[in-house]
């Protein structure tokens, strides 16, 4: 059924839209096109470091220009679109007309958030979210702030990630890859580094194809040390089978093993600790191996984009 509910998930028009941060909304379209489904990305404008999308706006001029673009976009895609999944707290135009559009046309949506645009926010700055037929979050950590949302992990294709397991090299390769020094507490992670015989590799500024070459050198890699959480850099170096660093949660860790059935097998350090975290796993290349082999076993199970699609489909088949 075309302009209203179709019947069969796989009949379904799915437009994501209007950023690709991280990559996630990307990766999303691209598992769910594996589905069978007609899924698509439109974004604002390319990122620099993530320009994948199958339309870009390319929005210019003042607020009034770009407007018109986005609300020629809306009423383009609005014909050959059943639900809207929005991502970073964005919509396409502005959400008090958003959303009263979407249920006179008997469209569905979603809102997806991805971590800063909801981490430490008061309930009513985020109420909004409530306007979506459903609203999703990336991890247990992350749920604090949208209680009433649904979890589906951030999902990547495996198929790209051939496991590179850490070397026997005495000198082991520390890889760390900032989106912002403050927010992942660089300045610890190179404390910490100066004092083991290591070599720390800071990755930043540069495209994903090229980052990942990095991350496929690495060793051990350190992700962040404030958040609570591990985010797309860490899951990326768990699918190469590096061990992985990061502060966690004690009762995400619990609410995520439980949920999933696995153990998250990744080395939680604080700016206080992380210099004894990483000494056994600079001393031993064992140790590195057997916590990247964990690591590649648990993103296979968490953060499979396949299965994520399954999640998000039936999501989709429960909106109103």
């Amino acid at each position: 059924m075309r302009g209203g509910r179709p019947t069969d998930p796989l009949a379904l028009r799915v437009t994501h839209c209007p950023v690709n941060v991280a990559g996630v909304p990307w990766a999303n379209v691209q598992a769910l096109r594996r589905r069978g489904v007609d899924a698509r990305l439109v974004v604002f404008e390319r990122g620099r470091l993530h320009p994948d999308a199958d339309w870009s706006l390319d929005r210019t001029g003042g607020f009034a220009r770009r407007q018109l673009t986005q609300w020629r976009a809306f009423a383009r895609l609005l014909p050959r679109t059943d639900v809207f999944h929005f991502y970073f707290g964005l919509t396409l135009v502005p959400k008090s007309l958003q959303f009263p559009l979407l249920r006179l046309a008997r469209r569905r949506s979603v809102f997806h958030f991805l971590g800063s645009d909801i981490r430490g926010k008061p309930p009513n700055a985020l109420a909004y979210g409530r306007r979506a037929g459903a609203q999703i979050v990336g991890s247990y950590d992350a749920i604090r702030w949208v209680p009433e949302a649904e979890v589906v992990p951030p999902g990547i294709d495996l198929s790209a990630y051939e496991p590179t397991p850490p070397s026997d090299r005495p000198r082991p390769v520390v890889v760390h890859a900032p989106s912002s020094r403050q927010r992942k507490g660089t300045e610890h992670v190179v404390a910490a580094c100066r004092e083991l015989d290591v070599e720390l590799d800071v990755v930043e500024g540069i495209p994903h194809h090229e980052a990942r070459r990095r991350y496929e050198r690495a060793d051990i890699v350190v992700d962040q040390l404030n958040a609570g959480w591990y985010g797309l850099f860490a899951i990326e170096a768990m699918a190469l089978g590096k061990p992985v660093l990061t502060f966690l949660h004690d009762e995400a860790v619990r609410r995520t093993e439980e949920a999933f059935g696995v153990r998250v097998p990744i080395v939680s350090a604080t700016r206080e600790t992380l210099t004894e975290r990483l000494r056994p796993l600079v001393a031993s290349p064992d140790e590195r191996r057997r916590l990247g082999a964990e690591g590649r076993a648990y993103v296979e199970h968490v953060h499979d984009a396949d299965r994520v699609a399954d999640r998000l489909l039936d999501i989709y088949a429960r909106l109103q």
